[in-house]
């Protein structure tokens, strides 16, 4: 992703398509609130013990922006290597692109296993309500167990 970066910077909408590259910068906008949101979700519902990482939770975190995906910090670096790659148009980003997908699915499927030994049968049945990484059919679950 660093190297899609550095490229977007000296390949910025080499193609020329305007509306592709103002998309690319909304893709990114979107990938913030998958960055950011987990952090307070984590804080205010994971039951992180005083003075320690959000990261340190002590209980299941299953709403919020965990009801919609299981890996939201890993769906925004998805979204920011796509976004990357919409706003440079560069053909090597694209390819660039590939890796990511690939390395964040083996890293989110190893995040559930240690998940599963930490919260036990309370996480493989949220693994069965909540997709990993796909939002739109998180969310229209989300809505269906709301209504």
């Amino acid at each position: 992703m660093i190297i899609q970066m550095i490229l977007t910077y000296f390949k910025y909408n080499c193609m020329g398509l305007n509306a592709l590259a103002n998309s690319g910068w909304l893709v990114m906008a979107v990938s913030a609130v998958f960055g950011w949101m987990p952090i307070y979700t984590l804080k205010v519902r994971g039951c992180v013990p005083e003075g320690k990482s959000y990261m340190k939770t002590t209980k299941l975190a299953d709403n919020g922006i965990y009801s919609v995906v299981r890996h939201p910090k890993y769906l925004a670096g998805v979204l920011i290597s796509l976004s990357l790659v919409l706003v440079s148009q560069y053909w090597i980003n694209v390819l660039l692109f590939l890796p990511v997908l690939v390395g964040t699915y083996i890293d989110s499927r190893r995040a559930d296993m240690r998940l599963v030994e930490k919260f036990g049968e309370d996480y493989t049945r949220y693994m069965e309500r909540v997709p990993a990484l796909d939002p739109i059919t998180g969310f229209l679950r989300h809505l269906r167990r709301r209504g």
